[in-house]
């Protein structure tokens, strides 16, 4: 579900909001097919960082890559949305290959589903 922010932003959409409908480039650390270090479940889409950025959690901002469906290392594309988090502070950006598909919130929702909960999550747009 699309919605304003009607709420105190987090920390890391605050730093994810500028990104929204800029060309983004991304290092894949997590490339399709692979699986999470420690908690075992398949990628089903490339999944990266934003170079010199800092989460709150210590770490580079996230980025989902929804685009080829074969591993990559680094990518660069148009930022369309936010996965907005609601009960951590560790925000994703969507990320789409440039000219950006059109994808709704739904497509969204589907191809993050193998990390995200459907209900623990907004999708944030401009």
């Amino acid at each position: 579900m699309t919605s304003p922010a009607p709420f105190e932003e987090s920390e890391s959409l605050k730093l994810a909001r500028p990104f929204l409908g800029r060309t983004v480039g991304l290092i894949i650390d997590r490339p399709y097919g692979s699986r999470h270090p420690t908690c075992g479940f398949l990628y089903l889409a490339n999944y990266g960082y934003v170079p010199g950025t800092l989460a709150p959690d210590g770490e580079e901002l996230d980025a989902y890559y929804l685009g080829p469906s074969e591993p990559m290392t680094s990518a660069h594309g148009t930022c369309i949305a936010i996965v907005h988090r609601l009960h951590d502070d560790d925000d994703k950006l969507i990320v789409v290959p440039t000219p950006a598909p059109t994808l709704d919130d739904a497509a969204i929702a589907a191809a993050v589903e193998f990390q995200e909960t459907a209900g623990h999550y907004i999708v944030i747009r401009h």
